[in-house]
């Protein structure tokens, strides 16, 4: 047999780290009818939820937060100079504080949630699309009753559920002529009732205060914390300021219901803006709560200063006082009042200062002074008579006590005015309001856009990097540059698919799925197929080869399975019978061979069967429907196959069949799954392996070829199979690992 000098196959390459473009682009365009495909998928999907999407709309609202003044002249400059911060971020806090926010949870009963349920996927856009007068209520489709086809409603103002079931979603179903059952998340009846009526059992309660719907419809209701109500609320109002300093704040809720999305911008605006009147007149409310609280008591000490006097005077009789002593006493009662006005600002002073302010030392003096002026008034009422003392006296209380009453009944006046008439620093510009002709949510047209451009994203993606994954061999050269001549390249074959009945045959290769064999001799059914062109170019160039062979016996083998080797060889066989030679096919694949399926014939009496002496090898040579093509096939499966291949039987077979046809074609195992190639191969004067394209890498080639050199085995060549018209050409990227294939009978 004739050897070739192996070929060094490190080639360093000149442009590693550069990229063909050209070769990019023809990659892409050979796979154009997948990146248009996934482009397609993404796009319709794309456009199928731009129409089924739940439209959402925004309330807008404005507020005006008005600037306050600054407690000291100039410290707005200061504040100015220092970066401090507006005004409106607080109040912006303020609007999204539990306080304001929690108000509208429980005027609008926001921690009760109520949807419809909807037939999947489309339902919700069938009743949006419900246009029917108010309180009319779209018929069921196709009788499917327990759905909300349009026009549905339920308002529940009352749902108290036990804690263990806060945010477990219960169902309402409708039983017609305003009655209604609950059901738990376990589906188990809870109670029954009526609209308009409250409904209890055991931990719920109940109120429904509308329900228009089907009979059989039924509602989800789920009760939230109130706490959890109050989040969600957080999380989806937005405040922000409309320009730097302006005190402007725009406020903004999207939901999808405009009219709910309206109501509760309102009311969360208005209780913002109550919030902000109590805290301004905060300190009024203060004040005429603390005069409200000592009232009842000046009233008791007045009444009972007058009921003193009155008795005094029953019981002296008629008593005038004297003009000296109608002096003090005015200036007795100016000066009692006086320090009965202190000590109500005590009360004042002690909650808003310290000791050590200087508003409560200016009131230690005031008081101090007032003491003493008081000593001295009473060192002179000393000096009056017994009777005039004792007179003086309880007119001065009676007096006093008039004079404080007198003014704390206005001071509280005053300040019930002064806290009716705080407007706050807040007003609200524009209520809120909704424009329906235009959600906000989604944007079709950019919905549409960014998935078609997504899906095409993601094909160009998914090919170029199946093509960087992709080892399998393309270019012959990259053979040739291994020392294995490639001796004709084979077209993929449209007309053998259609005959195998495998439309999906390529793909199924791809992935190396089992059973991927030709059923049927491509050179009997179509001989002008491109692909038995190529075969008669192999043979032409075998003719010359077999010149140089020690015998007439040629295999053929492979490197893995599904690489088309049965294919070549019953084909070869064919055209080689067809040119007027007398040619012996043998399937040596003992395992799971099926070159029978292609001659439509059984596989017993073949080769196992003439290995193990129980036939005759003229028994087992079957003739074909082309002329002078025989075949012999498998066999039985023996258990046994290589110790079967080993024995003399196999030299005596191989003896005999030579001188009796002019070539011999042994169809074998794929070398990298047995070892039975290489068992046979030492007895044929030719040894030829099928790759194919794009399926197996150059590097298990390249074992493939050394496998059969260390049987002394020399490879005259390959046959690339299966080759794909491309606009690239040839493929990039191959690289080499350790290759296991599994390879046993399919019965």
């Amino acid at each position: 047999m004739s050897t070739q000098a192996p070929v060094n196959a490190a080639k360093p390459s000149q442009a590693d780290d550069e990229i063909d473009l050209l070769a990019l682009f023809a990659t892409l365009w050979d796979n154009k009818n997948l990146i248009v495909g996934i482009t397609a998928i993404f796009m319709f999907f794309g456009v199928a939820y731009a129409l089924l999407a739940t439209p959402i709309y925004r309330a807008n609202a404005i507020v005006q937060v008005e600037e306050k003044s600054p407690g000291l002249p100039g410290m707005s400059d200061i504040t100015e100079m220092f970066g401090g911060e507006s005004a409106a971020v607080t109040e912006i806090e303020l609007i999204k504080s539990r306080t304001v926010l929690g108000g509208a949870v429980d005027k609008l009963n926001l921690d009760i949630v109520i949807e419809p349920k909807y037939f999947p996927v489309i339902g919700a856009a069938v009743a949006r699309r419900f246009a029917g007068l108010d309180g009319e209520i779209a018929a069921p489709l196709m009788g499917m009753s327990s759905y909300a086809w349009g026009g549905e409603v339920l308002r529940v103002s009352e749902f108290s559920v036990p804690a263990a079931f806060y945010g477990e979603e219960h169902v309402l179903r409708s039983l017609g002529d305003g009655n209604y059952a609950l059901y738990s998340p376990d589906d188990e009846l809870i109670l029954e009732g009526r609209v308009g009526q409250r409904a209890s059992a055991p931990g719920y309660s109940l109120f429904v205060n509308e329900l228009n719907a089907n009979p059989g419809t039924e509602f989800s209701i789920v009760r939230q914390r109130r706490l959890s109500a109050i989040i969600e609320l957080q999380e989806t109002l937005g405040a922000s300021e409309r320009g730097k300093d302006s005190g402007i704040i725009a406020l903004s809720l999207e939901d999808d219901t405009p009219s709910h999305a309206e109501n509760v911008l309102n009311v969360v605006a208005q209780n913002y803006l109550r919030q902000n009147v109590e805290r301004q007149s905060a300190e009024a409310s203060k004040s005429l709560d603390f005069l409200r609280e000592q009232l009842p008591g000046i009233k008791r000490d007045l009444e009972e200063a007058e009921r003193k006097f009155n008795d005094y005077q029953v019981k002296a009789g008629s008593v005038n006082i004297t003009a000296e002593a109608e002096a003090l006493l005015e200036q007795v009662v100016e000066l009692e009042t006086s320090v009965a006005e202190l000590q109500l600002q005590q009360a004042e002073l002690d909650r808003l200062y310290t000791r050590d302010h200087p508003a409560y030392q200016a009131w230690r003096e005031q008081m101090a002074e007032l003491r003493t002026r008081k000593q001295e008034l009473d060192e002179r009422i000393k000096n009056l008579p017994g009777t005039q003392q004792e007179l003086l006296g309880l007119k001065r209380d009676l007096e006093v006590g008039t004079e404080i009453y007198t003014q704390l009944l206005n001071n509280i006046q005053e300040l019930d005015i002064v806290r009716a008439g705080t407007v706050g620093n807040v007003r609200i510009v524009d209520d809120a309001a909704v424009n329906v002709e235009e959600p906000v949510k989604p944007k079709k047209p950019l919905i549409v856009v960014i998935a078609t451009l997504l899906g095409g994203f993601l094909s160009v993606a998914l090919v170029l990097v199946r093509s960087a994954l992709n080892r399998g061999v393309e270019n012959p050269d990259d053979i040739e540059a291994i020392g294995l001549p490639v001796y004709t390249s084979i077209p993929l074959s449209d007309e053998q698919r259609k005959l195998d009945g495998a439309g999906k045959r390529r793909q199924a290769i791809r992935k190396k799925h089992k059973n991927q064999h030709p059923h049927d001799l491509l050179a009997h059914k179509n001989p002008t197929d491109i692909a038995i062109e190529s075969l008669r170019n192999l043979r032409t160039s075998l003719h010359f080869a077999m010149l140089e062979a020690e015998n007439n016996v040629m295999m053929i083998s492979g490197p893995s399975p599904n690489v088309g080797k049965s294919f070549v060889s019953g084909n070869l066989a064919a055209v080689v019978a067809q040119a007027g030679q007398r040619v012996l096919l043998i399937d040596m694949d003992l395992r799971k061979g099926y070159m029978h399926k292609m001659f439509g014939m059984q596989p017993d009496n073949g080769v196992s069967d003439v290995l193990g002496k129980r036939i005759s090898v003229q028994e087992a040579i079957k003739p074909t429907r082309v002329g002078e093509l025989f075949v012999m096939p498998r066999g039985v499966i023996p258990p046994n196959p290589s110790e079967l291949l080993m024995s003399q039987q196999l030299t005596d077979l191989l003896n005999e069949v030579k001188e009796q046809f002019d070539l011999v074609i042994v169809d074998t195992p794929p070398i990298m799954a047995v070892t039975d190639a290489a068992i046979v191969g030492r007895q044929c004067g030719v040894t030829m392996i099928v790759a194919r394209f794009g399926l197996n890498p150059i590097k298990e080639l390249e074992v493939t070829k050394q496998r059969f050199e260390q049987n002394g085995i020399t490879v005259k060549g390959v046959v690339l199979n299966a080759v794909e018209r491309r606009a690239s050409g040839y493929g990039y990227g191959y690289g080499y690992g350790y290759y296991h294939y599994e390879y046993k009978s399919d019965k």
